[in-house]
C-alpha cells in the first residue's frame, strides 16, 4: 500500500478519520482522501462504515478484519437487551470525573455502597421526586450500567441514608473535601447563612421558628461557602428555635476541627452580636457583616452622618447604578474597626413608595415623614479592614454566593420536601443532598453566560437514548443541542461504550 497517514477530525461530537495518500499532478502537491467512517477503537484501529462495516485499517497493512471482541461487542450478539436514557448521566458523571474533587466525591463510600451512594446522587439531580421511584428510574437510565450493583428499592434507601448520616463518614469526607478546596494559595474567606426547612417531622430539632418575623415549625440549617469560589464548603443543622448569632461559635469551632481555619469571614446581619465580634476578634479572622437598623451602632452612625452623606465625593459607582457610600471609623469591642454608611437612591425611591402613605395614614407629622424619606435606602456595612468605598460593596455581595447555593439545594438537589422519619436519615439526606448541591453549582458556574443552563441542558441530553448489549453499550447520534452542550464543556459523546459484565 503506498505511504500515507491518518486523518482523524470531530464532527458533531462524533469521531471520523480519513486515510490520505500524497500525491503530486502537474507539480503541485495534493492529499488523495479515503474515508474511513466512524472511529471505533482509536488505539486499535477500528472503523465502522456503510460499505464495510466494522474492520480494521493501519497505514502499513491496509484493510482487515475486525477483532472479534470488538464484532461481538459492536453488534451485541445481535441482541439489544434494552434501550435506555443516556445522555443526562453520561454527562453528570463525566463532567464531575473531570473536576479537582471527583477524588473524594466519587469515594464517599466503598465497595457495593459506592454504587448505591453515586446512583442516588444521579437520582437528586437528574431525577428527582419521592425515594420510592428511585429505583424505577435507575432502571430505565445509563446510570444502571454505570452502578450495577447500586440498591435503590425504598427500604434499601431508608436504611442507606441513615448510614450516609454516620457522623465519622461525614467528618471523613469533610476533612478530605475541604482539604482539596483550599489546597490553592492566597486567602479563603467563607461566606456563612442559614435557611429554614419547614417539615412536621417528630425530630427534636424540629421546633417553633420566629425568623425575622417569619413563623414556621423548622429545622435551621446552616451552610458554610468558600468565598472565591461559592463552592459549599460544609453544613450543619440546628433546631429551629436556635437564633443565627448563638450558632457561630460552635460553627466556627467545628470548622477548625474539620480542617479549615479561615482567614476571612462574610456575615448575615442576624450573626451580629457583641460575642461574635468579640469572638471573630480572639481567632484573628477578618470580617464584613451588616448592622440592623435596631443596633445602637447603627442609629449612631446614620444620625452623625446621614446630613454629610449625599455629596459627590461619596459616589460610587455599583452593578450599573450609583450609591452613596461614606466610610468612617468605629470601634467595636474596643477594637478599631470601620463603617460603611450607604445610600441606595433607587431603593431609598422604593421604600419611600411603600412607607411614606401608610405614615400619613398614621397621622405621621410633616418632620416624621421627612426624616423616613431620608432614612429610606440607607444601610450600614461594618468591617474590621480598612478598605475603600467601592470595594466594601462588591465583597459584601459575595455572600449573595451561599444564596444561590440555598436556591441549588431547594431547586435542584431535592432539599425539600423532607421525607424522612428520623433525625439520622434526615442526617443523611442533608449530606447527600449537600453533594448534589456541589455538582450542581460546578455545572451553573459551566453554563454561565452560554445560553443555556442546567436544567435545560439536562433535559435536552435525556433525550439521548442508548442501546444496550452484551459487551458494549452504543449512544444514538446526539443531536444539535445536545452537541452544543457537550461542545461547552468540552465532553466527546462516545461511539460506544464497552461493559464489563
Amino acid at each position: 500500500m503506498p505511504a500515507g497517514f491518518i486523518s482523524y477530525q470531530t464532527k458533531n461530537g462524533i469521531r471520523y478519520a480519513r486515510f490520505c495518500i500524497a500525491r503530486y499532478k502537474d507539480g503541485k502537491k495534493f492529499n488523495e482522501e479515503t474515508s474511513l467512517g466512524r472511529v471505533i477503537d482509536e488505539e486499535k484501529g477500528v472503523f465502522k462504515n456503510r460499505e464495510r462495516g466494522v474492520f480494521t485499517f493501519s497505514a502499513e497493512k491496509g484493510y482487515g478484519p475486525a477483532p472479534d471482541e470488538v464484532v461481538n461487542g459492536s453488534q451485541g450478539k445481535g441482541k439489544c437487551r434494552d434501550v435506555l436514557d443516556f445522555g443526562d448521566s453520561f454527562f453528570l458523571y463525566t463532567f464531575l470525573a473531570g473536576t479537582p474533587y471527583w477524588d473524594v466525591l466519587g469515594n464517599v463510600m466503598q465497595g457495593t455502597d459506592r454504587d448505591t451512594f453515586l446512583a442516588l446522587l444521579g437520582y437528586y439531580i437528574l431525577g428527582g421526586g419521592a425515594r420510592c421511584h428511585a429505583k424505577t428510574w435507575w432502571e430505565g437510565n445509563y446510570a444502571s450500567v454505570l452502578f450495577p450493583n447500586a440498591r435503590l428499592d425504598g427500604p434499601r434507601i431508608s436504611e442507606f441514608l441513615r448510614a450516609m448520616g454516620d457522623e465519622k463518614t461525614q467528618r471523613r469526607f469533610f476533612e478530605r473535601y475541604i482539604k482539596a478546596v483550599l489546597s490553592g494559595p492566597g486567602i479563603h474567606g467563607i461566606l456563612i447563612d442559614s435557611e429554614g426547612l419547614p417539615n412536621s417531622i417528630d425530630m427534636e430539632v424540629t421546633q417553633l421558628s420566629n425568623h425575622d418575623g417569619d413563623i414556621n415549625v423548622e429545622t435551621r440549617l446552616i451552610y458554610i461557602c468558600e468565598r472565591n469560589t461559592g463552592l459549599p464548603l460544609y453544613f450543619r443543622y440546628i433546631s429551629g428555635n436556635i437564633i443565627d448569632f448563638s450558632t457561630l461559635a460552635t460553627t466556627v469551632e467545628e470548622l477548625e476541627k474539620a480542617g479549615l481555619c479561615t482567614d476571612f469571614a462574610i456575615l448575615d446581619a442576624g450573626y451580629y452580636c457583641d460575642d461574635n465580634i468579640r469572638l471573630l476578634y480572639e481567632k484573628d479572622i477578618a470580617f464584613v457583616t451588616r448592622l440592623k437598623q435596631n443596633r445602637i451602632l447603627y442609629k449612631e452612625l446614620v444620625a452623625e452622618h446621614l446630613s454629610s452623606l449625599q455629596s459627590p465625593e461619596h459616589l460610587v459607582a455599583f452593578n450599573k447604578r450609583f450609591l452613596f457610600i461614606k466610610k468612617a471609623p468605629c470601634k467595636l469591642q474596643g477594637q478599631d474597626a470601620f463603617a460603611y454608611i450607604c445610600k441606595d437612591p433607587v431603593m431609598g425611591m422604593l421604600e419611600t413608595r411603600n412607607r411614606v402613605p401608610a405614615a400619613l395614614a398614621d397621622g405621621a407629622s410633616q418632620q416624621e415623614v421627612f426624616e423616613k424619606i431620608q432614612k429610606a435606602g440607607v444601610f450600614v456595612i461594618i468591617s474590621s479592614e480598612d478598605m475603600k468605598p467601592d470595594e466594601i460593596l462588591p465583597l459584601y455581595y459575595t455572600r449573595q454566593q451561599i444564596e444561590q447555593v440555598f436556591d441549588i439545594s431547594k431547586n435542584y438537589a431535592e432539599i425539600l420536601p423532607l421525607r424522612v422519619h428520623s433525625e439520622e436519615t434526615f442526617r443523611g439526606h442533608l449530606f447527600v443532598t449537600f453533594v448534589a448541591a456541589i455538582a450542581c453549582h460546578l455545572m451553573q458556574k459551566l453554563f454561565n453566560g452560554k445560553g443555556i443552563n442546567q436544567i435545560e441542558a439536562l433535559r435536552e441530553l435525556r433525550n439521548q437514548k442508548c442501546k444496550t448489549y452484551d459487551k458494549v453499550v452504543i449512544p444514538m447520534e446526539p443531536r444539535k443541542k445536545m452537541n452544543d452542550v457537550y461542545k461547552i464543556s468540552k465532553i466527546q459523546c462516545p461511539v460506544r461504550v464497552p461493559v464489563d459484565n
